[in-house]
């Protein structure tokens, strides 16, 4: 049986859903990994919900349907949780390059960002740079690496969120991949993972 981990490793080694407009339904990992992630013609549903019920739901071959809020509202119903924000889903292999910042593990579990990040991710280590900058890495949805980056106000606009997402991909194993989910609105976190290396591969909608 197919799982939600199977297809994300697939994607990471550049294989994706077949594209026939159609929708894959899978049993999420945990209740925290309930999702909604739409690729190029074909949109996979990581919930606990009977296949047939949502196709009772989605009209056949929209792939629109699927990211819709009256579906996203219905489902939410059906398992008890809400849609939270639509996320574009970027991907990046590793990467060894010694122009990253320098880094310091941050040791205050308490920091606001490592805080948030724990209540979504495992095994969550985070990193400041010299001017403030904070680098996250942590397992997420099905286990699959994920970072996210902050940069203060004061020094925004001269490439520090890309030299930070750039860090992320130097922080995994060699043989592996690291994710980042982006607001679609946030254009300047997008273009900072554009530019330090990181494509789109899809969108992701959580349930909370």
């Amino acid at each position: 049986m197919t799982t939600l981990a199977d297809i994300l490793r697939s994607v990471e080694g550049g294989t994706f859903p077949i594209a026939d407009l159609g929708v894959t339904v899978v049993s999420p990992p945990s209740a925290r990994d309930s999702c909604v992630m739409a690729f190029t013609g074909h949109t996979v549903i990581a919930a606990d919900v009977d296949p047939a019920w949502v196709a009772e739901q989605l009209p056949p071959e929209d792939p629109a349907e699927p990211v819709s809020p009256p579906f996203l509202t219905a489902l939410g119903a059906a398992i008890g949780r809400h849609a939270h924000c639509l996320d574009a889903m970027l991907l990046a292999p590793a990467l060894a390059d010694p122009a990253v910042p320098d880094l310091v593990e941050l040791a205050d579990r308490g920091h606001p960002r490592l805080v948030r990040a724990l209540e979504f991710r495992d095994d969550v280590r985070g990193y400041v740079d010299p001017y403030g900058g904070v680098v996250i890495v942590g397992r997420g949805v099905a286990g699959r690496l994920e970072c996210a980056i902050e940069v203060p106000d004061a020094v925004q606009g001269q490439g520090h969120g890309r030299r930070l997402a750039l860090a992320a991909r130097a922080l995994i194993p060699a043989d592996a991949h690291i994710w980042a989910q982006v607001t679609p609105g946030n254009a300047a976190s997008f273009r900072a993972f554009l530019a330090a290396g990181y494509r789109i591969v899809g969108s992701e909608i959580s349930f909370l």
